[in-house]
């Protein structure tokens, strides 16, 4: 048996948020081992050189909601994290030959869509207006643990007079900021729980606007835009200053890695140790209370505390004898969504893609920001209709990006990557196996591409291609779901990861989720380990 050692604190995953909750816990002075299962670090917001000299952000590939308070706190910007701002930002070829061609520039958006409709012209910037002011309410609340308001019965969680207080505190501040919307609280209710669908139908008349939008509702999630709970992510749009203003999307300089690095490198200055290629095997426990971890090579390491960053199946279902935990608590982490249907497709470019709606021979505005394959609502739901019944979209939605647009450190010089993210591809097949198809339905999703920008499959040097199931085995992500759950409504705020346990905390004395398996979810927002960090000190420092 290998060597045992002992800290205050361990982390099993050495994601952002895992490495975020590390560098916390150090800033307070705590000795902490951070365990990451694979050779590099960053879980889905990581980089790695798939070929000679191109740097690929194989999973997680743009940045806005990461809490600049986290930036602030570990010095990220001195430790080389730089966020390269995305102008335009959002580009939507069509196949009647025009395109919408959006971003943060006022003006520029107010061109664009009174080429389909003047109305639409007028009404766009309300609706932003909106969705920033119910994101303004709702950011806070990102910014702290849930509360835990339930009546939950005694058998389930005793909760003490203290957390009462906090939680009241918490739902409190929630009233005032809710009451602080007006008029506007009946929209902020529907944004929250409603469908995406119906709200852009109402605000808008321009199929190509609405399906730009209804995109962003609907990327990493296994759902319908005219499903209930799919408008939540609209706002995210919004959302978030990382890329250098609010709702600006970014890319991070040198892919999405270097913010993991960046994390990395403050919290081995504040002293944490980072093991890599430490695959933990399990989560050692006594008299409730948990001792520290096993790893797979044998190695022990004992800990009063254990943060888990990994989701809530690995951490409770695999790392844990069952037998520890409450049976009503075992039966609903048991009972977690974590339905996907995402596939991500890298592809290293000799010239980026030509659109026959915008011919053109170099980087072009359009190049910078997120450029969608989806020209309708209509499109949008088929594709969905497919996945549902266990088929790969016939006609996939496809997000895509191009860092090298702005970033040249990523590619040898006059190549591209291209980012692309796919939809519908879901996890559960009905009758094949991904291995056995993925090449085949990346090949589809080259040549929708190709409808568009004939010039990519010629220009294609390289490609990757991971199906739900490589998402799941290469970044341990159940079911391939990139959120480590489902960002249902009954799976958010005080219900996840499940109803009375929303503040980080478990059964097990000194066991805390600190990933996007807890509030407020996934996303590149840090705020999961941030969070979890402050329940962790408040309890046992």
């Amino acid at each position: 048996m290998a060597k045992s050692a002992r800290y205050d604190a361990v982390v099993i995953g050495g994601g952002h948020n895992g490495l975020v909750c590390a560098a916390y816990l150090a800033k307070a002075g705590k000795r902490v081992c951070v365990l990451e299962r694979r050779g590099v670090l960053g879980g889905c917001a990581t980089t790695e050189e798939l070929w000679p000299g191109y740097k690929v952000s194989t999973a997680a590939y743009v940045i806005s909601l990461f809490l600049p308070q986290i930036t602030r706190d570990l010095k990220l910007k001195e430790q080389g994290l730089t966020v390269l701002p995305r102008t335009p930002s959002s580009f939507t070829p069509l196949p009647d030959g025009r395109s919408l061609l959006m971003g943060p520039d006022a003006a520029l958006c107010q061109r664009e869509i009174s080429k389909f409709s003047s109305r639409d012209a007028a009404a766009y910037p309300k609706y932003e207006a909106l969705l920033e002011r119910v994101a303004a309410v709702l950011e806070p609340v990102l910014n702290e643990s849930a509360p835990d308001p339930l009546p939950m019965p005694k058998s389930w969680r005793r909760i003490g007079i203290s957390k009462k207080l906090r939680d009241a505190q918490k739902l409190w501040r929630m009233h005032r900021a809710m009451a602080s919307l007006g008029a506007d609280l009946p929209a902020a209710v529907e944004l929250l729980t409603g469908a995406a669908r119906p709200i852009l139908e109402r605000w808008f008349e321009s199929d190509v606007l609405r399906a730009t939008l209804a995109t962003d509702a609907i990327i990493g999630a296994f759902t319908s835009v005219s499903s209930p709970g799919s408008a939540y992510v609209l706002l995210h749009h919004v959302m978030g200053e990382a890329g250098g203003a609010r709702g600006v999307w970014g890319y991070v300089r040198g892919g999405m890695g270097a913010l993991s690095d960046a994390i990395a490198k403050s919290g081995e200055q504040l002293g944490v140790e980072v093991r890599r290629e430490a695959p933990v095997h399990s989560i050692h426990v006594h008299n409730g209370k948990v001792t520290g971890v096993g790893l797979e090579d044998g190695t022990q390491i004992d800990a009063p505390i254990v943060a888990s960053s990994v989701d809530a199946n690995l951490t409770f279902q695999k790392f844990l004898d069952p037998a520890v935990l409450p049976e009503a608590f075992a039966a609903a982490i048991a009972n977690i969504d974590y339905s996907s249907a995402s596939m991500k497709v890298n592809l290293a470019l000799a010239e980026p893609p030509s659109f026959s709606c915008l011919p053109s021979t170099g980087v072009q505005p359009h190049h910078h920001g997120t450029m969608h394959i989806g020209p309708t609502i209509d499109y949008l739901e088929r594709a969905y209709d497919e996945a549902k019944f266990g088929r790969p979209s016939e006609e996939p939605i496809l997000e895509m990006t191009m860092a090298t647009s702005v970033d040249d450190t990523i590619a040898p010089a006059g190549k591209h990557i291209l980012s692309m993210f796919v939809q519908f591809a879901p996890y559960k097949l009905r009758d094949a196996h991904w291995d056995d198809i993925k090449e085949a339905f990346a090949d589809r999703c080259v040549a929708k591409l190709a409808e568009y920008a004939p010039n990519v499959p010629g220009a294609i040097e390289h490609r990757q291609v991971l199906s739900p199931l490589d998402l799941e085995r290469v970044y341990g992500i159940t079911g391939g779901n990139i959120m480590q759950g489902a960002m249902n409504a009954n799976q958010l705020f005080s219900f996840r990861p499940v109803a009375g346990w929303a503040d980080h905390r478990s059964p097990i004395g000194g066991l805390y989720l600190c990933g996007a398996a807890s509030h407020p979810g996934g996303g590149v927002m840090g705020a999961c380990g941030k969070n979890a960090a402050e329940e962790i000190l408040r309890d046992v420092w």
